[in-house]
């Protein structure tokens, strides 16, 4: 997969959550999503902070939590999320084509984020907003590889699964078998606990053991 490819798909997934962010009543961005503790705003806000937040803004609050890096993300967000929804929608299209290269995670890690994100946002609120099955694939390669990150993916939970797509011909690993179609396997991969139920065999049994 391309560095160019990756870049476009980012911000076509941008372009596509700000639609859909734009779409939305009063009461769904007050919503909550699949990322625990954030509604819709903090995660609208989220989605633009990594191109609003350089390097030395993102150090010196993470130094102010001890380089918690989970504190620190979640204490830019709630600072972000301050801007009407109106404001972050226009923030994430003025920025969707603003190319990430993040230390250790490359672009393959805001791209993730969109596809992930959006999922967060869309499947509690019933939407069927998604990305292209591509998208996903080229994710599950990443979240399958040895050099994902842990905060994605720790090391050890797909260990002895077998991930099969039912949607496409996109497989991974030897094991018990988690079946189902490619954003459920990816969902599930990254810890939401939501899209297991769209999932079959014995291998989505032993990954919600470990969820």
């Amino acid at each position: 997969m391309s560095t160019e490819r990756i870049h476009a798909w980012t911000e076509q997934n941008r372009l596509l959550a700000a639609d859909v962010l734009d779409g939305l009543r009063p009461d769904q961005w007050a919503a909550g999503t699949l990322c625990a503790g954030w509604t819709v705003r903090h995660l609208a806000a989220h989605l633009v902070q990594p191109m609003l937040v350089g390097f030395g803004r993102f150090f010196v609050t993470a130094l102010r939590y001890r380089g918690d890096t989970d504190a620190t993300v979640d204490h830019l967000t709630r600072l972000l999320a301050r801007h009407r929804p109106a404001e972050l929608v226009a923030l994430l299209r003025q920025h969707a084509a603003d190319r990430l290269n993040p230390p250790r995670v490359g672009p393959i890690g805001p791209f993730s984020d969109t596809c992930l994100h959006l999922r967060d946002i869309a499947r509690p609120l019933g939407l069927d907003a998604d990305v292209p099955p591509e998208h996903w694939v080229a994710v599950l390669d990443y979240l399958s590889s040895p050099r994902v990150v842990p905060a994605l993916v720790p090391r050890g939970r797909l260990a002895g699964i077998a991930l099969r797509a039912t949607d496409a011909d996109w497989r991974h690993g030897t094991g018990a078998e988690a079946s189902g179609p490619l954003e459920a396997l990816a969902m599930a991969a990254t810890g939401r606990g939501a899209a297991l139920d769209d999932l079959s065999g014995p291998g989505a049994k032993l990954l919600r053991r470990r969820l």
